[in-house]
C-alpha cells in the first residue's frame, strides 16, 4: 500500500492541478460572459440608479472602498476647466457625502484619477471612462465635458457599506447620442432669484444637459429700452455673470427673445402700439415695418452681448395669430402668401443675427420648406436653427432627416405636456382633446425614438410658464429629457421611474410615483374647480354662491347642493386623497430625503387643493344652514337665527383658510422668487393681459391661483347675509 501510494503520487497531484485549472478557466469564462453580458441597467441590481444611464457598463470584482486619505489626481495637462470639474468633484464628495478629498497632481494610497487624453477626432464629444480598482478609480476623457461628465457620473456610484461608502467595481464606457441637450426655461411670468438659478444650473448639469434656453421676457433689464424690463429684472451684469457661472458646468445659456408672435412684454407698452400687426393685440409684430426691426434688433443685440460666449440666440416667432391681417400684410400675402411673410421675417431675422456671429433659433418648421406662389420660390434662410414641434407625428424623423439633408442644423423638441395648474400630468391627462398616457411615458417614447435616429443635431424640453407652475415640479420632465436624449436605449420606462425618485429624492424616499399620481389627479381636480378652466377653454361650468334668504319668512332657493352635487361628491374623494398625499409627504420629510424643498411646495400644492375641496363642502353646509333655518322660522325664530349664524361662520371660516392656505404658499415659493408683479421704488409693474389668456396672467401677483374663487365673492355674500340677519331679528321687514 505504501508503495502503491508513494508510486502514484505525482501522477495524482498533476491530476489535481489539471481539474483546478479546468475549474478555474471554467469560472473566468463564465465570469467573463457575466461581464460581456452586463447592461447599465444592471446598476440598479446593485442599489444604483444612475441618470442617465451608461452606454456600456461591465461588471469586476474590484471594489473600490473610500478611505480618509483620498486623493483626486490631475494629469500633467490639465486645463482650467478639469482644475474645476476636480475642485467640484472634491467638493460634491463632502456637501453629499461628507467623504474628504484634496485635489493635487500626487497620486496617494487612495486615489480618483483624472486623465485627460490626447483630443481623437473619431471620438464623441463628451464621452468618457471610469474604470475602478481596489486603490483607484480613473476617469479618462478626450475632452473637457467629457471628464467633468465623468465626475458627474462617480458621484451617483456611491453607495454606503457597513464600513462607510464604495463603488462597486465596474467598467463604463459612456457617449451622448444627441450633441446638444437644451432646457427650456421660461420665466415669463414669474422670477426666479439668482441663487436659484445657478442652483438648478448645477442641478441640470449634474444630469448632463448642456444648454439652457432661457425665455426671460421682461425678467431682463434691456439697456437699450429699459422700460421693458420688470422692475427687479436682471441686470447686464447679473445675466453674465450667471452665463460664466454656467459656462464652468458646460452649459452655454441661450437667450431667448420673443420676435414675430409672444411680443405682448414689449408691444403692451403705448409708446411701441404702432408696430402691433394689429391695433387690438398686443401678441405680435408687423413684419413689413421697419420700426419691427429697429426694436428687435437692438433688443437682441442686448441679449448677445448679456451672454458673451453662446453660440446661438433664440427668436421664438411661433403662434403668429394675426400674421397677415393689417392691410400692407394682406397685399403682401397676396403675392407671396402669409407663409412667406413669415420667411420674410426670419429671412431678416438671420441676416442680422448671424451678422452678430450668433446662430439664430426658432420655434418649429418655419411653415414649410420650399414654396411656390405664383412664381415666387419661397425658402427658410439656410442660417436658421430649426426646432421642430411634429414629434408626436409619424413624419417626425423624416421631417428631421430632411431638414438636415437641406443644410440646416436640426433641434426636436420634446412634447409640450400640457398647460394644466399646480403640477403636470405626468402619469395620465384627463383633458377632452388628450387623453390616455401621461407626458412623461409621451416623453419617453418620442426621446428614445429621436436619440436612436442619428438625425438630430439636439433636444430642447420646453416648459412654458402658462399655469405659473414653480419651475421644481418641472424637475422630472427635465431629468427625463436629459436621460433619453443622452442614451436611447436604456433604461426601460418602468425602471427610469423608479431610478428617477431613487436619484433625486434619495434611496430613502418612498411611495414617491404615488405622490406624483396624486399630485397629478389633484392639479386636475383643481382645474375643474370653480372658474379655473373657463378662463382657457370657454363655456364649461361655473360655480355659485348658494342663494340668499329674503324677506320675513327666510325664502331662498335651495338649488346649490342638487346642481352641485357632482362636485361636492369629487371634493369629498379629493379630500381623502389629499391627505393621503400629506402623508406621503411627512413621512419623506422625516426621513430625510434630498430636495426637502420640493416637499414644501408638494405641501402647499397640497394645501390648496384641500382648501378647495373644503371650499365646496362649506358652500354644501351654508346651504344647508339656511335651509334648516327656513324649515324652523315659523317654529323658533331664535333656532332659525342660530342657523343663520352658523351659515355665516361658515363663510368666514372658508375666507380665513383660503387667505392662511394663499399666504403660506406665496411663502414658501418667494423663498426662491421674487413677488411676482413686484414694483421696486418708483418703477411700478406695468401690467396687461394678452389675447393667449394664460393662467398665470390673469393677475398681476400670485392671486391668480385663487382668483377663481375670489370672484364668487364670498365677502360680499357675508355682508349681504349680515345685513338680512339684523332685519330678521328685529323683524323689521316692510310688510
Amino acid at each position: 500500500m505504501h508503495i502503491f501510494k508513494h508510486q502514484h503520487i505525482p501522477a495524482l497531484m498533476n491530476f489535481c492541478r489539471s481539474v483546478f485549472m479546468s475549474i478555474r478557466l471554467l469560472f473566468f469564462l463564465c465570469f467573463s460572459l457575466l461581464v460581456a453580458t452586463c447592461s447599465a441597467k444592471d446598476l440598479s441590481d446593485l442599489g444604483l440608479y444612475v441618470l442617465p444611464y451608461p452606454q456600456q457598463v461591465s461588471l469586476t470584482n474590484e471594489t473600490f472602498i473610500f478611505k480618509s486619505n483620498l486623493n483626486i489626481v490631475l494629469n500633467k495637462n490639465y486645463t482650467p476647466a478639469d482644475e474645476f470639474a476636480a475642485n467640484e468633484l472634491a467638493n460634491d464628495l463632502k456637501t453629499q457625502w461628507n467623504i474628504q478629498a484634496s485635489v493635487g497632481n500626487q497620486k496617494g494610497v487612495y486615489s480618483i484619477v483624472l486623465i485627460r487624453k490626447k483630443a481623437n477626432s473619431k471620438a464623441v464629444k463628451g464621452s468618457y471612462q471610469i474604470s475602478t480598482g481596489k486603490n483607484e478609480i480613473i476617469i479618462t476623457a478626450n475632452d473637457e465635458d467629457g471628464l467633468f461628465y465623468g465626475t458627474r457620473t462617480l458621484l451617483q456610484l456611491i453607495q454606503k457599506n457597513k464600513d462607510g461608502y464604495q463603488v462597486p467595481g465596474l467598467k463604463i464606457n459612456d457617449w451622448p447620442a444627441i450633441q446638444q441637450r437644451a432646457v427650456h426655461y421660461d420665466t415669463k411670468h414669474h422670477q426666479d432669484k439668482m441663487s436659484y438659478v445657478k442652483s438648478f444650473i448645477k442641478e441640470l448639469a449634474d444630469y448632463k444637459i448642456n444648454m439652457l434656453v432661457w425665455e426671460w421676457e421682461d425678467k431682463f433689464a434691456y439697456p437699450s429700452h429699459p422700460e421693458i424690463g420688470a422692475p427687479g429684472a436682471f441686470t447686464t451684469a447679473e445675466i453674465q455673470d450667471v452665463t460664466a457661472y454656467a459656462k464652468k458646468y458646460h452649459i452655454q445659456i441661450v437667450p431667448l427673445v420673443q420676435g414675430l408672435g409672444h411680443s405682448s412684454f414689449i408691444l403692451k407698452w403705448p409708446r411701441f402700439a404702432s408696430l402691433r400687426e394689429i391695433p387690438a393685440s398686443n401678441f405680435e409684430f408687423c413684419p413689413l415695418k421697419d420700426g419691427t426691426y429697429n426694436l428687435l434688433f437692438d433688443l437682441w443685440k442686448d441679449a448677445i452681448a448679456a451672454t458673451p460666449g453662446s453660440e446661438y440666440i433664440h427668436i421664438g416667432s411661433d403662434e403668429t395669430y394675426e400674421l397677415g391681417q393689417c392691410e400692407n400684410c394682406k397685399r403682401k400675402a397676396a403675392e407671396i402668401s402669409k407663409k412667406g411673410l413669415y420667411h420674410l421675417f426670419t429671412d431678416k431675422a438671420a441676416k442680422f443675427i448671424l451678422s452678430q456671429k450668433r446662430k439664430p433659433m426658432v420655434w418649429e418648421m418655419p411653415m414649410g420648406w420650399e414654396m411656390n406662389n405664383n412664381g415666387v420660390v419661397i425658402k427658410p434662410n439656410k442660417g436658421l436653427v430649426l426646432t421642430e414641434d411634429d414629434t408626436r407625428r409619424d413624419s417626425m424623423i423624416e421631417n428631421g432627416r430632411r431638414a438636415r439633408q437641406l443644410g440646416y442644423e436640426v433641434f426636436f423638441y420634446d412634447p409640450n405636456p400640457g398647460i394644466e395648474p399646480l403640477f403636470l400630468p405626468y402619469f395620465y391627462r384627463d383633458e377632452e382633446d388628450i387623453k390616455g398616457i401621461g407626458c412623461l411615458e409621451e416623453s419617453y417614447n418620442v426621446l428614445r425614438k429621436a436619440a436612436t435616429s442619428g438625425v438630430y443635431h439636439g433636444m430642447i424640453r420646453t416648459s412654458w410658464d402658462d399655469a405659473g407652475l414653480h419651475n421644481q415640479m418641472w424637475m422630472l420632465s427635465f431629468i427625463t429629457s436629459a436621460a433619453f436624449s443622452w442614451n436611447g436605449n436604456a433604461p426601460d420606462f418602468k425602471d427610469f421611474k423608479e431610478a428617477y425618485f431613487k436619484n433625486y429624492y434619495g434611496t430613502q424616499s418612498a411611495d414617491m410615483e404615488e405622490l406624483f399620481n396624486l399630485l397629478n389627479g389633484g392639479g386636475y381636480y383643481y382645474w375643474n374647480s370653480f372658474e379655473r378652466k373657463v378662463w382657457h377653454w370657454g363655456e364649461i361650468g361655473k360655480t355659485y354662491m348658494p342663494d340668499l334668504p329674503r324677506g320675513d319668512a327666510i325664502e331662498f332657493d335651495p338649488y346649490w347642493n342638487t346642481l352641485h352635487k357632482n362636485m361636492i361628491e369629487q371634493s369629498k374623494l379629493e379630500l381623502q386623497k389629499m391627505d393621503r398625499a400629506m402623508d406621503i409627504i411627512q413621512h419623506n420629510k422625516f426621513a430625510g430625503v434630498k430636495h426637502a424643498y420640493d416637499f414644501d411646495l408638494f405641501e402647499s400644492i397640497v394645501q390648496l387643493i384641500r382648501h378647495t375641496c373644503m371650499a365646496y363642502e362649506d358652500l354644501s353646509q351654508a346651504e344647508l344652514a339656511i335651509k334648516s333655518a327656513n324649515r324652523v322660522t315659523f317654529i323658533n325664530r331664535d333656532s332659525a337665527f342660530f342657523y343663520l349664524e352658523q351659515a355665516g361662520k361658515i363663510i368666514e371660516n372658508c375666507i380665513k383658510l383660503r387667505t392662511e392656505t394663499f399666504n403660506n404658499l406665496v411663502t414658501t415659493w418667494e423663498k426662491t422668487r421674487l413677488p411676482k408683479g413686484i414694483s421696486v421704488g418708483d418703477r411700478k409693474y406695468f401690467f396687461q393681459q394678452d389675447r393667449t389668456r394664460h393662467f398665470a396672467n390673469r393677475r398681476p401677483d400670485m392671486t391668480y391661483l385663487v382668483y377663481d374663487e375670489q370672484k364668487l365673492d364670498m365677502e360680499g355674500w357675508l355682508e349681504k347675509l349680515k345685513t338680512y340677519m339684523i332685519k330678521y331679528k328685529e323683524n323689521s321687514f316692510q310688510q
